[in-house]
């Protein structure tokens, strides 16, 4: 008897390679890109139809309204989202400095590593899907939410 195993089947896990990481973090940071744009969408909430509307006159309640629509309405419509506004910024301003001309070397020091769950320094790496973690507490709550989950 080679070991002591339970009957039931092993998963198998799903490990990625390089590629398919950057393809998912990529997709992880769009995704964040489109949440992150708008305000909060229940600021401007009624709770009832029939709650009288303080700018409102008795006046414009009889006659039909033209929608005023402020800069926010604009801004929200053709809104642009980080690539577009850093090209726009390109043919902007040509000359240097722009955000193409800043850089800076690299760092002398080693990369430093981040865990994905709480953000404390990590020292380990998941190997299905290469995301960092700082303890086996950690690693639970990757596994149960963030692993190969999402975006794939």
């Amino acid at each position: 008897m080679a070991g002591r195993e339970s009957g039931r089947q092993r998963e198998q896990r799903r490990v990625l390679d390089e590629a398919a990481r950057r393809r998912r973090a990529r997709k992880a940071l769009e995704a964040l890109e489109q949440d992150n744009f708008h305000e909060d969408p229940h600021a401007d909430l009624v709770m009832s139809k029939k709650v009288p509307k303080f700018h409102e006159t008795l006046e414009s309640r009889g006659g039909r309204k033209k929608k005023n629509r402020s800069a926010e309405y604009y801004k929200q419509r053709f809104r642009k989202n980080f690539s577009q506004l850093v090209e726009e910024d390109r043919f902007r301003n040509p000359d240097p400095p722009n955000y193409w001309s800043a850089q800076a070397p690299p760092s002398a020091r080693p990369e430093r590593h981040f865990c994905a769950v709480c953000g404390f320094p990590s020292n380990y790496t998941c190997i299905p899907c290469g995301a960092r973690y700082c303890s086996v507490r950690c690693l639970g709550t990757h596994l149960d939410t963030r692993c190969l989950k999402y975006t794939a």
